[in-house]
């Protein structure tokens, strides 16, 4: 990995960190592309990173697809609330989501409010992560 490619990561995660450490009951978070491949995560343990991102992927589809039927535009987010925690997914740009793991005690409120700044700081940084990636 280069250096800018280093910096961008590190700024991704102080981002990821910042959303877990402002609203409470965030477990952690994953980055991922639309098509469910895993970018980046700061999940310790419990579910697995690329299962999430998978989901997330999912989640925009069935959002994106429901948008499009009802006429209302783009996805932009979507909170699904289980019996012992929120699953939040966020979209970032055109190309990459953000999802979100809360337990049950997580202040969805704040967390949309919070979540959506990060995905748009978010953003910038993934175009850079992007176009640093090589093509075929």
């Amino acid at each position: 990995m280069n250096d800018k490619a280093d910096k961008t990561f590190t700024a991704a995660y102080a981002e990821m960190e910042s959303l877990r450490q402002t609203v409470s009951g965030v477990v952690g978070s994953v980055v991922a592309g639309v098509d469910g491949l895993l970018i980046i995560h700061d999940l310790g343990s419990g579910p697995e990173p690329h299962d999430l991102a998978a989901l997330a992927a999912a989640t925009s589809g069935l959002g994106r697809q429901t948008g499009l039927a009802l006429r209302q535009g783009a996805f932009r987010e979507s909170t699904i609330r289980s019996h012992k925690g929120y699953f939040s997914v966020y979209t970032i740009g055109e190309a990459a989501l953000l999802a979100v793991l809360g337990n049950d005690g997580l202040n969805v409120a704040r967390l949309h409010i919070e979540a959506r700044a990060v995905a748009g700081r978010l953003a910038p940084l993934l175009d850079i992560h992007i176009a640093s990636q090589s093509r075929l």
